[in-house]
């Protein structure tokens, strides 16, 4: 009787990393998620915090926020601040043009780092790898 090797399964690949991104932008929104799903990622596109603050569970690794600070309604640092309130802890990225003092003492102290806009070459992908840790 011959042992037969065992088949790679498709569902036993290592999962991609995750980007939550939120934007009110249509067309920079559908390019960043095209964009970073063809580098890698699995990306959730939301158009405000409030959309993002009504979801029920948040992965707790091997994901990275990704927040426009000119959000309508809630901004970007605000949306984070309530995240934080509630104990999520994913690394996040807080992408904006010219920030001033205000904006960047309030992302520091939510934990996040400024991606100035415009967004060029492979500057928010390497800042997404590196703040998952990969």
């Amino acid at each position: 009787m011959s042992a037969r090797l065992a088949s790679p399964s498709l569902s036993a690949a290592p999962q991609r990393p995750q980007v939550v991104l939120v934007d009110d932008d249509v067309a920079l929104r559908m390019a960043l998620e095209f964009s970073l799903d063809l580098e890698g990622f699995d990306v959730t596109a939301l158009d405000s915090g409030e959309a993002l603050l009504r979801i029920a569970s948040l992965p707790l690794t091997g994901a990275c926020l990704v927040l426009d600070q000119n959000l309508p309604g809630m901004t970007g640092v605000e949306t984070l601040r309530q995240l934080r309130a509630r104990g999520v802890t994913l690394p996040a990225l807080l992408i904006t043009s010219h920030p001033p003092a205000g904006v960047r003492e309030a992302a520091k102290a939510s934990g996040a780092r400024i991606v100035e806009k415009p967004l060029l070459g492979d500057a928010l992908t390497a800042h997404i790898t590196q703040a998952i840790g990969g």
